[in-house]
């Protein structure tokens, strides 16, 4: 993995984590699933003209079309529509925690239901991030956080696991930016139908609200996935989700800056557990390197 990829995949943990502060702040004064159907039009359309500009086409794979159509369902439309209703009860810091399970959940899910064999390192990745989030968990409701809202959130991160294994068909011929504005458009149709039918539209408008959502429409909505898309393409998914062991820490650290949620010392042990055990599998999924057999002298 060169420089570049290892800063395009922290810029891009960076601008995924923070969603979660600014979605916090929209939701405070406007119904979660309007609010996203919005920023993904304005997303879509500005990634779509960005593409035509830099003369891509509408020309996508039939392999293309059906992972747009899959990405844009399930991380736009049920992912991210599950965890801004979510984050009208929980916080964000907490989100941002569920969702970076992801990784975790892939690999369990691979290892339970299609019987993939793991390594040790991803058995014992697992079984840490089992105990983080227990223990996040755990806190967290002791607390008082609102068990509906997290139920909730791990449903969305299960749709983020199905995203997540589509992302490369949808960037393997090109046209990424195009690619980009379409799957938004996708979750812009699929949450606006359904909130007249589940939402009061009631908005409440002030400079906060203008902030966050151009904020989120701009950063983690076309920056971010045009970039998650470009490093995919560039070192290949499972590498590129390895950054994923960062989301706990940017996800807690951008809550606690910006909206001033408080932070336990078994919180940071969580965090810090479940991104060993992120980091864990991840490794694991990296091909092993052989060594070249040593000449002796004379060869």
């Amino acid at each position: 993995m060169d420089i570049r990829a290892m800063v395009m995949g922290v810029l891009f943990v960076l601008m995924w984590s923070s969603a979660f502060t600014s979605a916090r702040i929209i939701v405070e004064h406007a119904p979660p699933l309007l609010s996203l159907s919005a920023r993904f039009l304005i997303s879509g359309v500005i990634a779509m003209g960005l593409a035509w500009a830099l003369g891509q086409k509408l020309r996508l794979t039939r392999g293309q079309w059906k992972a747009t159509l899959i990405f844009g369902v399930c991380q736009n439309a049920l992912y991210l529509g599950l965890f801004f209703v979510a984050m009208q009860w929980i916080e964000a810091s907490l989100a941002s925690i569920i969702a970076s399970t992801m990784p975790l959940m892939v690999g369990l899910f691979g290892w339970l239901v299609l019987g993939e064999k793991l390594r040790p390192l991803a058995i014992g990745g697992l079984i840490l991030g089992v105990i983080g989030a227990g223990l996040i968990m755990g806190t967290r409701l002791s607390g008082g956080a609102d068990l509906l809202g997290v139920a909730i959130c791990i449903l969305g991160t299960a749709a983020l696991s199905v995203a997540t294994l589509s992302a490369r068909g949808a960037s393997s011929g090109g046209n990424v930016l195009m690619v980009v504005g379409l799957q938004m458009l996708v979750g812009a149709v699929c949450l606006g139908v359904v909130s007249p039918f589940v939402e009061t539209w009631q908005v409440s408008v002030d400079l906060s609200l203008i902030l966050a959502f151009s904020y989120t429409v701009l950063i983690p909505g076309v920056a971010a996935t045009f970039l998650w898309f470009v490093l995919v393409g560039r070192i290949g998914a499972v590498k590129a989700a390895t950054f994923h062991f960062l989301n706990p820490f940017f996800g807690v650290l951008v809550a606690a800056v910006v909206l001033g949620e408080k932070v336990g010392p078994l919180d940071m042990l969580g965090v810090a557990i479940v991104a060993a055990g992120i980091l864990a599998v991840q490794l694991s999924k990296q091909p092993a390197v052989v060594a070249a057999p040593l000449k002796t002298a004379g060869e």
